[in-house]
């Protein structure tokens, strides 16, 4: 059978498809080179930036370097807060040959337990082996000169210093200066929220509590950094550039170191609270809340066994001097007199008789005087000479408990103090509304009687109590507490917290005098009852004493301290100042369950007294170890 051969037509036909089809990969072809052309332009031109950046990512790293935190001084330049270097064995694993050998023969020396070991092997499972970890923490001096004198039988091991807060006085100090402790979760997520996180990228602790928490953007300072050129394994090759961090600002608070550790001293093992404030300019001189406890146990992590030991019924973790409430009892009676004399329902001439109680007209409940038998003929200097209980239940009926609520608000109470720290509570103010919206009750003028002499519904801090009787001694002037007095930064120094508030404006500023004269003669004449506290004083004080009743006794019934638990037994509350002409000092002292306020609070108060106004005072004493 014979082929048919080929026409011209055919050829032609197969050469136009040919073209067509090398026309369509040509300008495929054109199209691809146009589109790597234009990426090529893309990456080379466009984001060059971006891609160059990138590549120094992997290449180049920013340390962050901590800044150092600012220190704490009292107001005389004694150092309360400082920085100490910490000593830790790190090793890096690459470099020891036989790390378990290794282990096995530091422990040796300098007695590393089975479970730091443990600890040790966990974490490097975790991190590069050019890194150096953690293997021993907070290594006292013996421990580093042992392994210093070992240390080239060891290659890989090495000893590393950083600083760390230390407090050399210990629980003298705690609930005013606070600590720093590790930086946990949610403070992370707190600072992110406020835009702070950057600057803690280097940083462990944070502040907790006291002044450390309050003042934590001071004290803290500005991260710096360092760039550095690292290989595709993270290890460094060299530095490129360095920004030094800057250290945070130093504190000189108004506190006396002297001062508070007489506090401390005189509380004993007492529950209870002192404060001691400069009648001039509010600031705190002593803030002392016992018991106490140690702020360098949370520095490094608190131990189970220790913070177990802190949760026990004396509640050493709760700050008295701003937390602690209590009945202000007749501490508060030099401003009921004033009340009373402002509201014209006494005079400075007026008298009463005090049988011993006071009773409502048709009511058969008594309230009773401390003196059973009643103070006779009782003026306004002798109520509050001779706290004469009578006298003020009578005047807080007859001014009722809106107007008491009010004026006693304007000396601070029922508020907060305004004070440095956190960690405080307004406590109770009672008034009409207060007890409706907290017992969904209505008052009762009854109710008002046992406010008159600071009991009742009536609690107060001792920080309340302090800045309230500091008013009353500056005659109206308000100068709020305050634990920080001035900033230092390199050579810049910043006064800080010498406002005032509105004053306390009478409409007799006579009042002020009859109130101030009586509390002279409480410790003055022989029948006032800080009299015999203060006997023989080489100073002018005047004062008030309280005696806070902790449980209700019955009708009839006398108080019998040994007949009641320890913890049921009266509060004894002092306030003072001195001199009594040109006050330097105002003191505020509760003590639970001791007792009156004349022979435990007013005794208390001399020895701070004698301490302040001494030629020489004693020599301060501190903790090195850390």
């Amino acid at each position: 059978m014979l082929k048919q051969r080929p026409t011209i037509r055919d050829h032609s036909a197969e050469a136009n498809l040919f073209a067509r089809r090398a026309f369509v990969g040509f300008v495929f072809v054109l199209i691809l080179v146009a589109l790597l052309l234009s990426n090529l332009y893309s990456i080379q031109v466009e984001h060059h930036q971006d891609y160059q950046t990138r590549s120094n990512d992997n290449r180049i790293k920013v340390i962050p370097i901590a800044p150092n935190r600012g220190l704490i001084y009292d107001r005389n330049g004694v150092l309360l807060a400082e920085n100490k270097p910490v000593y830790n064995l790190e090793v890096t694993p690459e470099d020891v040959t036989d790390l378990t050998s290794s282990l096995n023969q530091v422990s040796k020396l300098i007695g590393i337990s089975e479970q730091q070991k443990a600890d040790f092997l966990d974490s490097i499972k975790h991190t590069r082996r050019f890194k150096s970890q953690v293997l021993k923490g907070r290594l006292n001096e013996q421990e580093v000169a042992i392994f210093s004198v070992n240390q080239h039988k060891f290659p890989g091991f090495s000893i590393e210093a950083r600083l760390a807060r230390f407090y050399p006085y210990g629980d003298t100090l705690t609930h005013a200066l606070g600590y720093v402790a590790k930086l946990n979760k949610k403070e992370l997520t707190k600072l992110k929220q406020q835009d702070l996180a950057t600057n803690y990228r280097a940083t462990h602790d944070i502040g907790k509590l006291g002044i450390e928490k309050y003042y934590e953007q001071m004290l803290h300072g500005q991260v710096g950094s360092q760039s550095v050129e690292v290989n595709n394994r993270g290890r460094i090759i060299r530095t490129l550039s360095s920004t030094p961090p800057v250290p945070g600002s130093d504190l000189v608070l108004t506190l006396d170191i002297g001062l508070q550790q007489i506090a401390q001293h005189v509380l004993k093992d007492m529950r209870g609270a002192i404060v001691v404030m400069d009648a001039k300019d509010g600031g705190i001189l002593a803030l002392y809340s016992n018991p106490s406890y140690d702020p360098n146990l949370f520095v490094h992590g608190i131990s189970s066994k220790n913070y177990k030991a802190l949760l026990n019924p004396d509640r050493p973790l709760i700050n008295r001097t701003t937390q602690g409430r209590y009945a202000p009892a007749s501490t508060v009676k030099p401003l009921m007199a004033i009340l009373a004399l402002e509201e014209e329902i006494v005079t400075e001439a007026t008298t009463m008789w005090d049988p011993g109680f006071f009773q409502i007209q048709n009511v058969e409940h008594k309230w009773r005087d401390w003196k059973r038998w009643g103070h006779g003929h009782v003026d306004v200097y002798k109520a509050i000479e001779e706290s004469c209980d009578t006298y003020f239940y009578d005047a807080a009926y007859r001014l009722g408990i809106t107007k008491i609520s009010n004026f006693m608000n304007r000396f601070g109470y029922g508020d907060l103090s305004g004070i440095d720290i956190h960690e405080e509570t307004t406590a109770i103010l009672p008034s009409k509304e207060w007890k409706e919206n907290r017992f969904k009750e209505s008052w009762w003028r009854g109710d008002t009687i046992s406010v008159g002499i600071g009991q009742g519904y009536w609690t107060a801090t001792p920080i309340q109590i302090a800045n309230a009787t500091n008013i009353l001694v500056n005659k109206g002037i308000n100068h709020p507490p305050h634990l920080v007095q001035v900033a230092k930064k390199e050579d810049a120094v910043e006064q800080i917290n010498n406002d005032e508030k509105p004053p306390v404006v009478l409409k007799n500023p006579d009042n002020w005098r009859i109130a101030l004269d009586a509390m002279h003669n409480t410790v003055k004449k022989v029948t006032g009852t800080a009299h015999k506290a203060f006997k023989g004083a080489n100073y002018d004080p005047a004062g008030k004493t309280g005696t806070a009743q902790v449980v209700s006794i019955a009708q009839g019934e006398r108080y019998d301290a040994q007949s009641l638990k320890e913890r049921q037994r009266d509060n004894a509350i002092y306030i003072g100042f001195a001199p009594f002409n040109d006050p330097q000092i105002v003191v505020s002292i509760v003590v639970e369950n001791t007792g009156g306020g004349s022979s435990v609070g007013a005794p208390i108060a001399r020895q701070l007294m004698d301490y302040y106004f001494a030629a020489n005072p004693l020599p301060i004493a501190k903790n090195d170890s850390l």
